[in-house]
């Protein structure tokens, strides 16, 4: 299924992309700071778990929504804070949630400021008592920012992250942050952010225009002296819909979250996204430049991949559209998918800030059955890196009416090489006819497979291509190459679209060892 259309830039999922992390030295001067955690409301003393974000959940969706928050100084506004100076207020790292009692996970918070002009209320959980941790402009540095404090102490925290020794032994990384609306990003060992997930997607690219629930509220549970794990209670709200989520958080090579969530509409929606993940895809093998640029690829991810209950596994390459472009795939019970960045070689990028080969693949792994439904795939054009242009998610097939709980559960893992099939996957998709240009309007692309069902087949054997487009496609060539140089498979694909100005759906395997198939290359060619 596809869906073309033309939506003003405000109902684009557009969410600010973070330029590439620097390195930067804090101050060490705090010791009269180190009691301002304690200061203000007075501890509550509860059993406190899922139940209790549950019940605030579900009474906020028995009544009018309303949006909380103070007014921004004018000081603070994206009109007069720029990105740089943003970025220049940083929270004191003497002043880490659980830093004094060297605890293996610390916390640390964002400044309201720019476009996170919402404050979040943020508790600490220690044992059966909650405390909400007060915000106090002495707990930052302004770098060169010349702010009077006065004007600041009503405010409140935009967001916090989660350090841990992902690393190195002597050092705790920052590996989760929570900022902006349901925002989320994590990383693995030796990762850079990339990918986002968000709470939940809520009338992404409909012509109504986006809703973006935020989390307006979060639990941090104080973590155990040798825990590896860490849990995170959070409430989201907007207009249409509430919801109670947990977070766990595992740090290591691949870093895993496992979600639980339940959520309520409070009125219809005509879309609503589960587990959603945030990309960007600017030019890549299968799609040049549109401007002269010195790396070959630029991107956070390069395709989405899917793997169904009966064990198929689908990659469909990103791209970068002339028009807002939705494809789908129907399913039910599905057992995975995620945005994912294979291609791992430095020199198919040649950016030694932005480290695209470093950016993680995230996996969407349901725990439990998830039903009919489809997941879409949300492609948006942009002129640079700067944006997000890639959405992903999962919309289940019936919704409950407003008020009733829907639950959901699932893992994310954040890792460098994502799964794959055992026997057979694709390694790489270019486009073009090369030197021998073809008179005939024709479409070429060379898609290459790689793994170890093609390996073994017989110097003087092929394996079997199956191809096929559908109604608005004719498969004019589907040959499969050797490829000496990889000790893969070239598939050679040729085919004409029947009525350039629709698009047209493409599929390609290779059958191996045994007539075992190959991930199936899924791509769709855009209307011109």
């Amino acid at each position: 299924m596809v869906w073309i259309g033309f939506p003003s830039p405000g109902e684009l999922a557009l969410r600010l992309r973070p330029k590439p992390e620097r390195v930067f030295a804090g101050r060490v001067a705090f010791l009269a700071l180190l009691l301002s955690w304690t200061l203000g409301n007075s501890p509550r003393a509860i059993a406190f778990g899922f139940d209790n974000v549950d019940a605030k959940a579900k009474q906020l969706a028995a009544a009018p929504f309303r949006q909380e928050g103070g007014v921004l100084p004018t000081e603070l506004s994206s009109d007069n804070l720029s990105y740089d100076l943003y970025r220049d207020i940083r929270f004191k790292p003497a002043l880490s949630l659980w830093r004094r009692d060297d605890l293996p996970f610390e916390a640390a918070f964002f400044h309201q400021g720019r476009y996170f002009n919402l404050p979040v209320t943020i508790n600490e959980v220690k044992g059966n008592v909650t405390q909400p941790l007060k915000f106090d402009p002495e707990q930052f540095d302004y770098g060169k920012n010349k702010f009077d404090p006065n004007r600041l102490r009503h405010l409140g925290f935009a967001g916090f992250r989660i350090h841990y020794p992902l690393n190195r032994k002597n050092y705790k990384d920052e590996v989760l942050a929570f900022l902006g609306a349901s925002y989320f990003r994590a990383l693995g060992k030796s990762q850079r952010y990339g990918v986002s997930a968000r709470g939940l997607a809520v009338d992404t690219a409909q012509n109504s225009g986006e809703e973006f629930p935020r989390f307006v509220e979060f639990w941090l549970v104080r973590p155990e002296p040798e825990t590896k794990e860490l849990t995170v209670y959070a409430l989201l709200d907007s207009p249409r819909v509430s919801g109670a989520y947990r977070f766990i958080l595992r740090p290591g090579a691949d870093t895993t979250m496992d979600v639980k969530a339940r959520v309520y509409l409070r009125s219809a929606v005509g879309l609503l996204g589960l587990a959603p993940l945030t990309s960007m895809f600017l030019f890549g093998e299968n799609q040049a430049p549109a401007t002269e640029d010195y790396r070959p690829e630029v991107h956070d991810s390069d395709g989405l991949s899917i793997r169904n209950a009966n064990g198929e596994w689908i990659w469909r390459p990103l791209q970068n559209p002339k028009r807002l472009l939705v494809t789908s795939f129907a399913l039910r019970d599905p057992a995975g998918f995620g945005l994912m960045q294979r291609d791992r070689k430095f020199h198919h990028y040649e950016d030694t800030e932005a480290h695209y080969q470093d950016r993680p693949s995230v996996w969407v792994e349901p725990l439990g059955r998830w039903g009919s439904g489809r997941i879409e795939l949300v492609q948006i054009p942009v002129k640079d890196e700067t944006n997000d242009n890639v959405v992903a998610y999962w919309v289940p097939e019936k919704l409950p009416p407003p008020r009733q709980a829907l639950d959901f559960e699932y893992r994310l893992h954040w890792q460098g090489d994502g799964p794959r099939p055992a026997n057979a996957w694709v390694a790489q998709s270019r486009r073009g006819h090369g030197y021998r240009q073809r008179p005939d309007d024709s479409v070429a692309f060379m898609v290459d497979f790689d793994g170890p069902g093609l390996e073994k087949i017989a110097a003087d054997a092929k394996p079997q291509v199956l191809a096929s487009t559908d109604a608005n496609g004719q498969i004019l060539e589907a040959i499969p190459i050797k490829n000496e140089a990889t000790d893969a498979w070239r598939l050679s694909l040729r085919l004409r679209r029947l009525d350039p100005t629709k698009a047209t759906e493409i599929r390609a395997q290779l059958l191996g060892i045994d007539n075992l198939p190959s991930e199936i290359w899924s791509y769709i060619l855009p209307p011109d």
